[in-house]
């Protein structure tokens, strides 16, 4: 079976001329001008990107999440070939109804007219891993019901060994595609993908986004109802609105959409530095708008976190970008970790400066934002830095904020959107707003300890009475056995000299 799967991915690579892309990038080893030379009566009208697009879409879902997943990775893949895979998303014909009710039937253990009051057969979405269907449960409540392909994990773990041992013979034909990572890529990918095939995962990603925007009058997260909840099955609220690419529809709705676009930054940056926690996968298909023109987050399979340490560097670059102040920005990269602590400052800075300072010429809504900081990630890497995973998922994510709120506002300007955000979360990290934040932080600790503290004191001056009176003790017996042993030395020595003198007295005698 292996074998028949590897045999028509290798056909239809042939077919797509995937092995093309490869020979365009290096023309080096002698194996791949033979391979070129062999296939030389084949002719592509249609681009690299829009072939490999095309290829992934027949290979099946696994192949389609892995050429959205790639499509991420811009810090290691051509700009063109990025682009192309990023149309991958909601593209995979959806798997039968039947098998979908033999899912969860078997799930519930009792048909599915018993556990829903109605339940409709044909699928609202469908991608790589899940699709949707409406419903309503016996209240009346209506949800959106989330169901796992059938087999898919065996599929997975099958098509995950095929793409390592893809990467690992890339990297043993083509030297250049080192650079690329391909193992590595190809691991990061079976990391999310095995995450987004547990949906209990993805439910309490959805509520902990809910949580955080409880009562926002930005963003809408929907209910789960853990009842009807399992790692093959994710219920929960069923979300109305205009999916946000409806820009049309939105004007008629006589929705703000300059406000809207505004709304898409905030949000995104109240994600990342006040939660640390975002959503990493808000392309069009995942976002609608409501009637109150409120963004409504659907898909939570793929969400970034970052450390206190992390939101802290990186809105020190952001701010170094404004303020064009390129030292600031390199050391908040040295001060991170993400460059080795031998990295010279001022040539860092430099080669900051490189990237970013043409730029400024331009005006500020011509400037890509999530294209610039790709570039400085790429900058970085010729000072040896490390790939950041939680900085890859951000860049991306940016990226899609960035896009959608120019598709919705072209003159937006995302720098002066952004600055007094990044501003104001700046000065509540410091300064008397910090402290009184953190006083709010631990005043339920310092409740709790507050009412012991005086059989805490009582004890921690009994604990240091006892320990004097025993150390005193210790102390005398010290001094005591000193006197003992002084005395017993003293005694020896006048033996001592005393049988000398016997001794001196016997020999004259």
């Amino acid at each position: 079976m292996r074998l028949l799967r590897l045999t028509r991915i290798v056909s239809l690579s042939l077919r797509f001329g995937l092995d093309r892309i490869i020979l365009d990038a290096d023309q080096s080893g002698r194996l791949v001008r033979w391979w070129g030379w062999l296939f030389f009566w084949r002719k592509f009208d249609e681009p690299r990107g829009v072939r490999l697009r095309r290829a992934l879409e027949t290979l099946g879902p696994i192949f389609i999440k892995f050429g959205q997943v790639l499509s991420t990775r811009r810090d290691l893949l051509p700009t063109d070939l990025a682009d192309e895979l990023a149309l991958l998303q909601d593209r995979v014909p959806p798997f039968p109804a039947k098998q979908a009710v033999a899912l969860l039937e078997s799930f519930y253990g009792r048909p599915v007219n018993e556990v829903f009051r109605r339940f409709e057969l044909v699928p609202v979405a469908s991608a790589s891993v899940a699709q949707v269907h409406y419903a309503e449960l016996p209240d009346g409540t209506e949800v959106a019901v989330k169901v796992l392909r059938p087999g898919i994990e065996k599929i997975i773990e099958h098509d995950i060994e095929l793409l390592e041992t893809g990467a690992l013979l890339l990297e043993k034909v083509w030297s250049g595609s080192r650079r690329l990572k391909p193992r590595e890529v190809v691991s990061e990918f079976s990391k999310y993908l095995r995450d987004e095939l547990d949906l209990m995962r993805e439910a309490a990603n959805c509520a902990q986004l809910r949580r955080n925007f409880k009562n926002s009058q930005l963003l809408v997260v929907p209910e789960v109802y853990w009842d009807w909840c399992g790692p093959q099955v994710m219920v929960m609220e069923h979300m109305y609105g205009t999916p946000v690419s409806h820009i049309s529809k939105l004007i008629e709705q006589k929705i703000d959409i300059k406000a809207l676009s505004r709304a898409g930054v905030e949000i995104f940056f109240t994600q990342v530095f006040r939660d640390g926690f975002f959503h990493a996968d808000m392309h069009p298909g995942n976002i609608f708008v409501d009637t109150k023109g409120r963004y409504v987050a659907l898909d939570f399979g793929i969400m970034g976190t970052l450390s206190d340490v992390n939101k802290d560097y990186l809105a020190r670059n952001f701010l170094g970008f404004f303020k064009r102040d390129y030292r600031k920005v390199a050391q908040a990269h040295i001060d991170a970790g993400w460059v080795p602590a031998h990295t010279r400052v001022d040539e860092f800075e430099s080669a900051i400066r490189s990237v970013c300072e043409p730029i400024f010429d331009r005006p500020l809504k011509d400037i890509s934002f999530g294209r610039t900081l790709l570039r400085l990630f790429q900058t970085a890497r010729r000072f040896e830095m490390e790939v950041q995973p939680q900085l890859v998922l951000l860049q991306k994510t940016l990226l899609n904020i960035e896009g959608l709120g120019r598709q919705l506002d072209p003159d937006l300007d995302l720098w002066t959107t952004a600055k007094p955000f990044l501003e104001r979360w700046m000065q509540e990290q410091v300064g008397w707003r910090a402290l009184l934040r953190e006083v709010k932080s631990e005043a339920p600790s310092w409740a709790a300890i507050l009412p012991r503290l005086p059989r805490l004191a009582h004890q921690a001056l009994t604990n240091g009475h006892t320990q004097r009176i025993a150390l005193e003790e210790q102390l005398v017996d010290i001094e005591r056995r000193q006197r003992l042993n002084t005395r017993f030395l003293v005694a020896l020595s006048t033996l001592a000299a005393v049988f000398l003198v016997f001794e001196v007295w016997r020999f004259f005698r």
